[in-house]
């Protein structure tokens, strides 16, 4: 059963829709938490219908109401717009409008847990006044959506590929409400170490970056440099002599000069100093915790992206402050080798799915004899996802081709349709943009416009053939997060979310769950489970194993 929950006015409404997508019932609803909660309580799997969890959700957390199950309006329109599999649909065929506009802005702005509780419903944000005022018809968009799914050729994909997406848009609304435990203390220390004391005075250097900054000054005979600056730092490295293209520091260790040590040290703690500084520890963790703003689809591959407080670039070095509780510990995982394993899964390739069931990937393909060193398999991968065409990665790829031929086939398939400026899909159904550098090779273009049309074509290449994999891993991601989620439930007997364990902490294929120090062991295992399940969801029958590397710690720097 769906719920579809709307406003009309100051009314809240939530419409009971059948699996058929009839519509059974529309009553009026007087407070939303405690609909929910007695909701589920008597039809637990009942999936609540919204136009973006992230503004209805929050709310609902704020009163200890979990939702078990969601279709995320916004999240799901982007995907059926677009895929191939549903191109012939009323949505993909209806002219652009409200929906589209919701779902190209990005997600609401997420309610702040930390505000006091609010005695109306009605307090989301600009797209729930949309909702309210008629733009957005929540349950006529349901229909359509629910049309353009089983009108498809591939309608239980997409289903999967839709439960997921919603599942990981309340899966990031939970993160940010828990939040990520964080020492304050112990990132004040790491910095003052690194960098110095924290000035007393906004905009100062602290003293040791001040100090790589005059010696980097002193032996560019540069007393004003700002090397902060990169086109000050050019102009100056150029009149000491040094022919350096840009201010990089994979180029700037390319060169020699005593200027280079000090200055590749500079870039490294200004970086921490402007990306994980003390500004950064003042906006962004309150209370022990780091609450990121995640954006699930945010990447077009269907990678999740965030808003603010760069989560998914957490340094090493800062992770020192990430400290489980007390009487509580870190489960973190991460899937070893993940897209070369959902290559070799999409394209049904039982040689490099052999490869990898012993666990190393790479040293199974060393064993098959398909190359020479795990260093040269790791290479060959890489260029057969990634499109090398050159070099060590282009000598190694017809060796690879000739082991592997399937999978090596899938990329160079999606390569070809890329620059063809066609369309590709990953393994659920999320289909690429299509390539708009594709225009016909013809007689009235000079060689320099179709050697240009060409080099555009093999760019877009690269995109699609990385793009099935990249997508498909995303996909295998929220999978596998959505099953922790229902494991880790299931575990605590559907205790309160922070009372139990709970994911707080997602890398692309890298979670991090906060547990009762007694529970952990446990935790790791139905993690390890997780990422069964994801396969199988996904690949069906196909062998292919996706191993883990899990670690039990207090700290997240000590996992790795």
């Amino acid at each position: 059963m769906y719920l579809v929950l709307a406003t009309s006015g100051r009314t809240l409404t939530a419409t009971r829709v059948d699996a058929a997508g009839a519509v059974v019932g529309e009553p009026a609803v007087e407070n939303l938490a405690a609909f929910v909660a007695q909701t589920q309580a008597a039809q637990p799997d009942t999936r609540w219908v919204w136009h973006d969890t992230a503004a209805w959700y929050p709310s609902l957390l704020e009163a200890r109401v979990r939702v078990n199950r969601c279709f995320d309006l916004r999240l799901c329109h982007a995907i059926l717009r677009n895929s191939v599999f549903t191109r012939e649909s009323t949505l993909a065929r209806a002219r652009a409008g409200s929906w589209d506009a919701l779902a190209q802005a990005g997600h609401a702005a997420p309610v702040d847990p930390l505000r006091p509780q609010h005695s109306t419903l009605f307090d989301f944000d600009d797209d729930a006044q949309k909702v309210a005022d008629g733009e957005l018809d929540v349950l006529a968009e349901f229909l359509r959506q629910l049309d353009a799914v089983a009108t498809s050729r591939e309608a239980g994909r997409l289903q999967r590929l839709l439960s997921a997406e919603s599942a990981g848009a309340l899966i990031a609304a939970e993160m940010r409400f828990a939040g990520l435990p964080w020492s304050a203390q112990a990132h004040d220390e790491i910095l003052t170490e690194m960098l110095g004391p924290r000035p007393s005075v906004d905009g100062e250097r602290p003293a040791k970056l001040q100090a790589l900054v005059d010696e980097v000054r002193l032996r560019l005979d540069s007393p004003r440099l700002a090397p902060e600056s990169p086109a000050e730092l050019l102009r100056a490295l150029s009149v000491a002599g040094i022919q350096a293209t840009t201010t990089r520091s994979w180029e700037l260790k390319q060169l020699k000069h005593p200027v280079i040590a000090p200055l590749l040290e500079f870039k490294k703690l200004q970086r921490l100093m402007t990306a994980n500084g003390w500004s950064w520890l003042d906006s962004w963790v309150v209370d022990g915790r780091f609450r990121p703003d995640y954006v699930p689809g945010g990447v077009v591959t269907g990678r999740w992206a965030t808003s603010g407080g760069g989560a998914l670039q957490l340094p090493h070095l800062i992770r020192g402050a990430v400290r489980a509780d007390p009487g509580w510990k870190f489960v973190v995982a991460d899937a070893s080798q993940l897209e070369p394993r959902i290559l070799a899964a999409m394209a049904g390739d039982r040689g490099m799915v052999a490869a990898g069931a012993s666990g190393d990937l790479y040293e199974g393909i060393v064993a098959s004899g398909a190359v020479d060193t795990r260093a040269h398999a790791k290479l060959a991968m890489l260029g057969a996802m990634y499109g090398a065409t050159s070099g060590e990665s282009g000598r190694l790829m017809p060796r690879l081709a000739r082991a592997y031929p399937q999978a090596i086939a899938l990329v160079e398939q999606a390569a070809r349709a890329g620059e063809r400026g066609e369309v590709v899909s990953t393994q659920l159904g999320r289909s690429s943009p299509p390539g708009k550098h594709a225009a016909a090779y013809d007689d009235s273009q000079s060689p320099a416009q179709r050697a240009a049309s060409q080099e555009r074509g093999r760019s877009w290449g690269r995109f699609t053939r990385n793009f099935i994999v990249q997508g498909t891993a995303a996909e295998w991601a929220l999978c596998w997060m959505a099953s922790i989620r229902n494991r880790l439930s299931q575990l605590s007997d559907n205790a309160w979310l922070t009372d139990a364990p709970h994911l707080v902490f997602f890398l692309h294929d890298e979670v991090v769950v906060h547990a009762p120090a007694e529970l952990a062991d446990s935790v790791a295992e139905h993690v390890t489970a997780a990422a069964a399940d994801a396969g199988r969801l996904i690949f069906g029958d196909i062998p292919v194993t996706f191993p883990l590397t899990t670690a039990i710690v207090d700290r997240y720097d000590h996992a790795k």
